[in-house]
């Protein structure tokens, strides 16, 4: 799995991965200097990065992003490299503990996707203070990060809203849309949020909206239960949910109240269990966010800072507490039961059986993926 996603070339991210590729070059290229240990050894490939992950309760994390990011900085290294991996499990508190250890074992560079994009700022700054370069990475961490990559958050909200609005058609204010958002302490909850609202706002009835705790689907399910109940179940037309995972726990809900025809769902991450519900009817669709590119610039971006270069970067970005992080963006796609093939199956994230095993394949036979 891992061997044929690093393998694939998405077409829409192409441009960024060019840009970033520059970032391997040398010292003199980068206009950058030899970076040094705290001993003042200068360093070449034998480099130690720090990899903080938020949570594992989302698939792609641990089945993509990790593996993406340690072999790039491997090839990245001539195999030298080390990776430090940990994951705080959805706690902020262990997270900011993580770093401490990280800093005690001489890490060269971080690269941190925060829990808590403010709660980790001080510890962003303990880096700073000893000449740790941070790797802000999928979500806009606070504090004095020295680069930044991620997708296009505003647009993959704009992108769901769209969708949505595709779905509902002239039945948009025929009834009533519930907004399922993410988590508040997550920053790019926030941006999928704006988008979806720049889009959606006017044009349909918002009955109700919802910051889900820590993203939990099982909060998506309660949450989504409390609607129903408040807005009756045949007003409800259409459902915003900011991911798959939610989404599941949105459609549990809406089927254990009885409503049938089920009305469109959105979704996020494209996560395999998203895939099977879209090719089934239950969801309508969701973002596919191509991982590789998003691994391999964090990658390119750490090893080049590690080494006391400048990184090569396509735009940049301001979170609350710093301006101008010099940035990559990479583009996302809408997920359909119409492209499914073009898209993860043709990139090698999954597979028509994985995606058609058991009581999906006749579903997928329909659907013309068998």
């Amino acid at each position: 799995m891992n061997t044929r996603i690093r393998r694939s070339a998405v077409a829409v991210a192409a441009a960024a991965m060019a840009v970033s590729l520059a970032a391997c070059g040398s010292a003199k290229e980068s206009g950058g200097k030899t970076s040094e240990s705290a001993s003042g050894t200068a360093k070449g490939d034998a480099i130690k990065v720090g990899l903080l992950l938020p949570e594992n309760q989302t698939a792609r994390y641990e089945k993509f992003d990790q593996p993406l990011i340690e072999k790039e900085i491997k090839a990245l290294t001539n195999g030298k490299g080390e990776v430090i991996y940990a994951n705080a499990k959805q706690d902020a508190t262990v997270q900011n503990s993580q770093i401490d250890t990280m800093l005690t074992n001489k890490v060269d560079v971080l690269i941190v996707d925060a829990v808590d994009s403010k709660a980790i700022a001080g510890s962003i700054k303990k880096a700073k203070d000893a000449g740790i370069p941070v790797v802000a990475y999928d979500r806009l961490a606070e504090g004095p990060i020295d680069a930044y990559t991620s997708f296009d958050n505003e647009e993959v909200g704009k992108v769901q809203g769209k969708a949505l609005l595709d779905a509902l058609g002239d039945k948009a204010k025929a009834g009533q849309v519930v907004m399922m958002n993410g988590s508040i302490t997550d920053p790019n909850a926030a941006l999928f949020k704006k988008g979806a609202h720049s889009v959606l706002d006017g044009k349909v009835n918002i009955g109700k909206e919802y910051d889900t705790k820590e993203w939990k689907p099982e909060n998506a399910n309660a949450n989504m239960e409390a609607a129903i109940s408040a807005l009756g179940k045949d007003k409800i037309v259409g459902v915003y949910s900011a991911n798959d995972g939610m989404a599941g726990g949105i459609i549990t809900a809406l089927k254990s109240a009885g409503v049938s025809p089920l009305p469109p769902v959105t979704g996020q991450d494209a996560e395999l269990a998203g895939v099977q519900r879209i090719v089934a009817g239950d969801q309508y669709m969701s973002v596919y966010k191509p991982y590789a590119p998003e691994a391999q610039a964090a990658a390119k971006m750490a090893v080049a800072l590690a080494k006391g270069e400048k990184p090569a970067t396509t735009s940049t970005v301001d979170s609350p507490t710093t301006k101008g992080v010099a940035s990559v963006l990479i583009p996302v796609v809408s997920l359909t039961k119409g492209n499914i093939k073009d898209t993860v199956v043709k990139d090698g994230v999954y597979t028509v059986d994985e995606i058609c095993a058991g009581k999906y394949a006749d579903a997928c036979a329909k659907a013309g993926l068998k």
